[in-house]
């Protein structure tokens, strides 16, 4: 199994801060503070055109980023709107029961008694829980990310099993 390029959107260019540069970033990851941990990111996912980041500060939820070599409000608006990615070794290490949303789309969703429920095709990032948006072709479930309903994940048999309640399939 060829391993895939694997690119994370952890936030959007929204807008400039101050005269000398610096821009404003909407983050796209449950944990703002992993921008201090952050080396350089690129602008498109193919990884290529590298952006070092000089310093990092917040402000409310938002992340106000110094990029080396954008020293100028004008720099700084070409980049507006601009999505921020890194490719998988920067991502976090992840604990026991975590995993890249990027791995689980795609898994087949099977119910505990082995019928085929569909395909993951999107997940929903919520405060309390994340939502699986699974798609049968014709219809799309929704299952809440917790252990009761999804008792088991394989990414090795590209696999998911849930455990639905009655009503959640209908």
């Amino acid at each position: 199994m060829t391993e895939k390029l694997t690119v994370f959107r952890i936030g959007q260019i929204v807008n400039t801060q101050g005269l000398k540069g610096e821009v404003r970033v909407y983050p796209y990851t449950d944990d703002i503070n992993r921008f201090d941990d952050l080396e350089y990111f690129y602008l498109d996912k193919g990884l290529n055109n590298k952006y070092e980041v000089e310093r990092v500060r917040y402000k409310g939820n938002m992340v106000i980023m110094k990029i080396k070599g954008i020293d100028s409000i004008e720099l700084a608006q070409k980049l507006k709107t601009k999505n921020m990615y890194i490719g998988r070794e920067q991502g976090r290490e992840l604990e026991e029961g975590e995993f890249f949303v990027s791995d689980l789309i795609g898994l087949d969703v099977f119910t505990v008694d082995g019928e085929k429920v569909g395909v993951l095709k999107d997940v929903l990032q919520h405060a309390i829980n994340d939502v699986y948006v699974v798609s049968s072709g014709e219809k799309e479930y929704l299952i809440p990310s917790i252990e009761k309903f999804v008792p088991t994940i394989d990414l090795d048999q590209n696999k998911m099993i849930i455990d639905p309640i009655k009503g959640m399939l209908d």
